[in-house]
C-alpha cells in the first residue's frame, strides 16, 4: 500500500496532531477535513497553525469539527471515538446514503460488540447517530487566506546528553512528523550497527491526553502508589529542600515531607507524555474518601510540565532512599525511572512491572529482549524509552529473534563472565604487584572482595578505577579502558507468554537449568498480546482468543511448576496490583539470588476486554488474586527456613465467576455458547481450586520441620 497524497478526505482525531503532521496539506481542491477537536471559532483561531487555515481557504476546503471526546463520555463510552467518527465519516463522504450507512454501521456494531453485551451495543448505537448529528461546519474566514506558514510543531531540546539531541534533530524529529522518507542515507551513517542512544522518548512530548491527573496535596498520605503503577513513568515524587521548593516554577506545591523533618514532598506530572489511563486515580486511597489525584482536563492543567521538568533535575537524595528503602513501595518510586514515556497502551499491565526493575537495578542491568509488545514498547524506532541517570548510566537493551531470546540473554551473560574473568585476573596481578601503592592494592582488594554482589562491587569499582587512572603500567590502563566492563551487571531476559511458554520454552528451559545468576520477566497477558490476541499455552479453559474462538479447551501450562522442579531455580508469581509489597519484594529477592531466576507477572492487557476498562487494570489484577484466578508465591532455594512462600489469600471463590464475566475473553463465550460456556467456565474455576490447593501442599513441603 501507498500513502495517499490527494485525498479527497482527511480526518484528524486526535486535535494535538494537527499542530505535529501537514495533513490538510494532502487533500485536493474542494476536499473535506473533518477535526475532532473542543474548540469553537475562538478555540479555532487560537489552535489551528497559520499553514492549515491559509490552505483550508485557498483550496475551497470543506472544514468540518465534531466533538467526539464530548459525545464519547456523555454516552458512557469514555475515550472509544472509533464508532462516533465512522459515522461522521460516512455522513461527510457521501459515498453511500446516510440512512443506509448508519442502518450498515449499526448491523456492523451488532456483529463486532454483540459479545461484550446490549448495553455496549446501545452506546454504539447512541454513538453513530451522535456522530451523524453533531457534526459542525466551520465558515471558513476570508482572514486565513493570508495567514503565515508556522511550521509544526516539534518539541524543544532544551538539551541533555549530544548524541541523545544530534538523534532527536537529526532523525526521531523528521521520522515523527511523517518525514522520514525525506531523510538522506548520510543521516544514519552514525547508527550503522543498529543501536540508537537511550532516553530519545523524553524529547517526543506528544500531548495525546484528555485527562491528566491533577495533585490535591491536602488528601495525599505520600505513598507514592501513584507513582508506582504508572505505565508510562509520567507522575514521580520528589524530595525538595527549602532551597529547592523556593527556585521551583511558580504554582509549585510543596508539603512537609513525612518522616523528613525539614523537606518538602510533591507529585510532579508530565502532562505532554501522559496518556490520560487514569490508573494513578484509581490506586490512590486519598484521605476520608477523597482522591489526592483527579483527573482534570489536560489543557487546563498542562502547565505542571515546568513543575515536572524541574523536578527532573532535581538529584536523588541519598538519604531519602537509606531512609525508606529502595525494595519498598515508596522508597522504590524516589530512585529514578529508566524506563519512560514508552509507547506502551493507556493502562498497559507490563510496563509498570519493567519500569519498577530499572529503578531498582537499571543503572548495571543488561537486558535481552523477546520480539512482542515489550519490544514494541521496549524499542519502536526512532523512540528510546530506556534512559540513563545522571552518570550515564542505564539499561543496556537488545532484541534478537522471538524464538530465541533467552539464549541470546544467556549469551550476553556468559561474554560478560568472560570479560570480567579477565580483568578480574588483571586485578589480582595489580594487587599482587610491589609496584602497587597500599591505596591500590586497598582498592583492587574491595573490588575483588565484592566481584559477584551486584549492590556494592559497583561502588567498589568506581573506587578501583579512581585509583588506578593514575597509574602508567599496561595492565592497569588496560583495566582502566575497560571500566565499563568491571562492575557486576544484573543480567535480564523479557518476554510475553508467548515466548516464555510457548515458542522460545526450549531456551528459556536451557537458561534455568544452566544455574546460571540470570533472572527471566514473564508479561504474562495469558495470549500473544502483539499480534492481536492469539491463544498461548498460558491461555486459561474457556478463554476465547484467535485460534480458541470457541473456548481454549486445555488448562494454562504450569510454567512456574516446571522451573521449580530444578530445586535450584528461584521462582515467583506476582500482579502488582493485588499485593504492591510482594511485587517488590519478589523481584528484589529474585535479583539478589545467586541463580537463575523466573518471575511471572500478571499483566491485564487491551486483549482481555476488562469491562471496567484499563483504568482499572491495577483492580483487575487485585480481583484476579482474590477470587484465585491468578496466585501470588515466591520459591526462594537460598531461603533460611521455609523456601516457600504463598502471598495469596484463601480464594474468594464466590467471586470466581463474576471475575470471568468481568472481561469480553470469557464472557464472549457465555454470549455465542452459554452451556459450553457453563461447562468450561466451572472447568476453569475447579482448576484454579485446585491449583491453590496444590500450592498450599508446596509450603508444608518446602517448610522446616
Amino acid at each position: 500500500t501507498y500513502l495517499i497524497h490527494q485525498a479527497n478526505f482527511v480526518a484528524c482525531h486526535n486535535s494535538s496532531y494537527v499542530n505535529k503532521y501537514n495533513m490538510v496539506q494532502e487533500l485536493v481542491d474542494g476536499g473535506t477535513f473533518l477535526l475532532n477537536c473542543p474548540w469553537d471559532m475562538e478555540g479555532l483561531e487560537k489552535h489551528l497553525p497559520g499553514q492549515v487555515k491559509a490552505y483550508i481557504a485557498d483550496h475551497n476546503i470543506k472544514f468540518y469539527t465534531i466533538d467526539g471526546i464530548k459525545i464519547g463520555k456523555e454516552i458512557g463510552l469514555g475515550g472509544r471515538i472509533n464508532t462516533v467518527l465512522q459515522s461522521a465519516f460516512f455522513k461527510l463522504a457521501a459515498i453511500i446514503p446516510e440512512e443506509e450507512a448508519i442502518d450498515l454501521m449499526k448491523k456492523a456494531a451488532k456483529a463486532t460488540y454483540g459479545r461484550k453485551g446490549d448495553k455496549i451495543v446501545q452506546m454504539n448505537y447512541d454513538a453513530i447517530d451522535a456522530g451523524a448529528k453533531q457534526v459542525h461546519e466551520v465558515e471558513v474566514p476570508e482572514s486565513w487566506k493570508s495567514c503565515e506558514d508556522e511550521g509544526l510543531f516539534t518539541p524543544e531540546v532544551k538539551g541533555g546528553r549530544e548524541d541523545v539531541v544530534s538523534f532527536v534533530k537529526n532523525i526521531q524529529a523528521k521520522v515523527n512528523a511523517q518525514e522520514g522518507n525525506s531523510l538522506p542515507v548520510s543521516a544514519f551513517k552514525d547508527y550503522v550497527d543498529g543501536s540508537t542512544p537511550s532516553g530519545s522518548s523524553a524529547y517526543e512530548k506528544r500531548g495525546i491526553a484528555v485527562d491528566i491527573p491533577v495533585w490535591q496535596p491536602e488528601n495525599c498520605i505520600q505513598c507514592n502508589r501513584c507513582a508506582y503503577v504508572c505505565p508510562h513513568a509520567v507522575i514521580r515524587p520528589v524530595a525538595l529542600t527549602e532551597d529547592e521548593l523556593a527556585n521551583a516554577p511558580e504554582g509549585t506545591v510543596g508539603i512537609d515531607m513525612i518522616g523528613m523533618p525539614g523537606m518538602k514532598f510533591t507529585i510532579t506530572v508530565s502532562a505532554y507524555d501522559c496518556t490520560g489511563c487514569g490508573s494513578c486515580a484509581n490506586v490512590c486511597p486519598g484521605k476520608k474518601g477523597e482522591k489526592a489525584l483527579v483527573m482534570g482536563n489536560m489543557e487546563a492543567n498542562a502547565g505542571c510540565q515546568e513543575t515536572f521538568d524541574f523536578g527532573r533535575e532535581i538529584p536523588v537524595k541519598p538519604e531519602v532512599v537509606a531512609k525508606f528503602k529502595p525494595e519498598t513501595v515508596k522508597g522504590s518510586q524516589f530512585k529514578q525511572p529508566l524506563l519512560e514515556f514508552s509507547g506502551a497502551c493507556a493502562g498497559c499491565g507490563e510496563t509498570p512491572y519493567a519500569k519498577l526493575i530499572t529503578q531498582l537495578f537499571g543503572d548495571r542491568m543488561y537486558i535481552a529482549n523477546a520480539t512482542g509488545c515489550s519490544s514494541i514498547w521496549g524499542n519502536s524506532s526512532p523512540s528510546t524509552p530506556y534512559t540513563v541517570n545522571a552518570k550515564g548510566q542505564g539499561p543496556a537493551w537488545s532484541n534478537s529473534l522471538f524464538e530465541d531470546n533467552a539464549e541470546f540473554g544467556y549469551g550476553m551473560l556468559l561474554a560478560q563472565k568472560a570479560i570480567r574473568k579477565r580483568l578480574k585476573e588483571e586485578v589480582e596481578a595489580v594487587a599482587a604487584s610491589d609496584q602497587a601503592s597500599a591505596e591500590v592494592k586497598a582498592a583492587c582488594q574491595e573490588y575483588l572482595d565484592t566481584f559477584n554482589c551486584g549492590v556494592t562491587n559497583g561502588d567498589a569499582t568506581d573506587k578501583l578505577v579512581a585509583a588506578l587512572e593514575g597509574c602508567d603500567c599496561e595492565t592497569c590502563k588496560d583495566i582502566v579502558k575497560n571500566k565499563d566492563f568491571l562492575a557486576k551487571k544484573s543480567q535480564w531476559i523479557f518476554g510475553g507468554d508467548g515466548w516464555a511458554y510457548d515458542i522460545g520454552f526450549g531456551g528459556v528451559d536451557h537458561v534455568l537449568a544452566s544455574g546460571e545468576d540470570i533472572n527471566i520477566m514473564v508479561f504474562d497477558t495469558e495470549v500473544y498480546s502483539n499480534t492481536g490476541g492469539q491463544s498461548s499455552k498460558a491461555t486459561k479453559t474457556g478463554a476465547t482468543a484467535q485460534f480458541a474462538a470457541g473456548g481454549k479447551e486445555t488448562k494454562k501450562k504450569d510454567l512456574a511448576g516446571i522451573a521449580m522442579t530444578y530445586g535450584y531455580v528461584y521462582v515467583a508469581q506476582i500482579a502488582m496490583g493485588a499485593d504492591f509489597n510482594q511485587t517488590v519484594k519478589a523481584i528484589a529477592e529474585a535479583e539478589a539470588y545467586p541463580g537463575p531466576s523466573l518471575i511471572i507477572a500478571y499483566a491485564p492487557c487491551i486483549n482481555h476486554g476488562i469491562k471496567k476498562g484499563m483504568s482499572k487494570a491495577q483492580t483487575e489484577e487485585q480481583l484476579a488474586v482474590e477470587c484465585g484466578y491468578w496466585n501470588n508465591f515466591r520459591f526462594n532455594p537460598a531461603a533460611e527456613g521455609a523456601k516457600f512462600t504463598l502471598d495469596s489469600k484463601e480464594p474468594k471463590q464466590e467471586e470466581y465467576q463474576a471475575f470471568l464475566d468481568g472481561e469480553v475473553r470469557y464472557n464472549a463465550l457465555k454470549r455465542a455458547n452459554p452451556e459450553k460456556a457453563q461447562k468450561m467456565f466451572a472447568q476453569n474455576e475447579k482448576e484454579a481450586m485446585e491449583r491453590y490447593a496444590y500450592l498450599k501442599k508446596l509450603v508444608t513441603l518446602y517448610s522446616e520441620e
